[in-house]
């Protein structure tokens, strides 16, 4: 009787302890902590709030047609400050409009005084030699220069005509002679300025042609004169052999 006490009170813990490891380990059913609910239930972020529809619009009645028309505004006549305004600006727009005028006419004026400046420097730039031809104008103008001045002193018992005429022709002929690219430019030059006005350009042309044809039939007597000295000393000196020949 005690052995079955003792067996008893050593196997009560130990078979309490086996259920309650069994039913931790293989439980019947699932315990959960919340609502068993559907796979595609989740809960909304937001808080739902119930919408309430809005409340229709009212609508006024028209107001019935009556026969009673407005009475018309009256015009307002312009006070003495709103006539006065009007004045000035007339005034400021007359003076801006003069103002300007006379801004674009001094600019037009600047234009034409710079355009001017550049056209003459660019055409005493043009005068000049190239750097190739070897043409130096600095010894070259002194001895036009003298040049001049000899046919000045040469001319200064002569009329007032030849006084004016000589040294101008000395001078240029040296000019052409010393320094004849210059000239050629001065030459070109004059003659554009001269195609502004066609008579002076026609005078010129004609002048040109009769010098170029008196030259050339100076040149041509001239190679006859010397052709008859020639044969004329020719004859001559053969004459004169002959006699001394015939003295022998």
């Amino acid at each position: 009787m005690a052995s079955r006490l003792f067996l008893r009170q050593r196997f009560t813990p130990a078979a309490t302890g086996a259920v309650v490891v069994g039913m931790a380990l293989f439980p019947k059913t699932v315990l959960h902590a919340e609502s068993v609910e559907g796979p595609n239930s989740r809960k909304p972020i937001y808080d739902e709030f119930e919408t309430t529809p809005a409340p229709p619009a009212k609508t006024t009645p028209a107001a019935p047609p009556t026969g009673i028309s407005e009475p018309p505004t009256k015009i307002r006549s312009p006070t003495p400050t709103d006539r006065l305004a009007v004045q000035i600006g007339k005034t400021r727009v007359f003076l801006h409009s003069h103002v300007a005028a006379a801004e674009n006419k001094v600019n037009e004026f600047m234009d034409s005084v710079l355009h001017l400046e550049e056209s003459f420097t660019s055409t005493i730039a043009s005068l000049a030699p190239p750097p190739q031809s070897g043409e130096k104008l600095m010894p070259g103008s002194l001895y036009v220069l003298v040049a001049a001045m000899t046919g000045s002193i040469v001319s200064r018992n002569r009329n007032i005509f030849l006084r004016a005429t000589v040294p101008l022709a000395v001078g240029i002929g040296a000019g052409w002679v010393v320094l004849p690219v210059t000239m050629r430019n001065v030459s070109d030059l004059l003659w554009k300025y001269e195609q502004r006005f066609p008579a002076i350009a026609d005078g010129h042309i004609r002048t040109r042609e009769g010098i170029e044809k008196t030259w050339r039939m100076a040149r041509i007597h001239t190679q006859q004169a010397v052709n008859i000295v020639d044969d004329r000393v020719s004859s001559g000196r053969e004459a004169v052999e002959g006699w001394v020949k015939k003295g022998k």
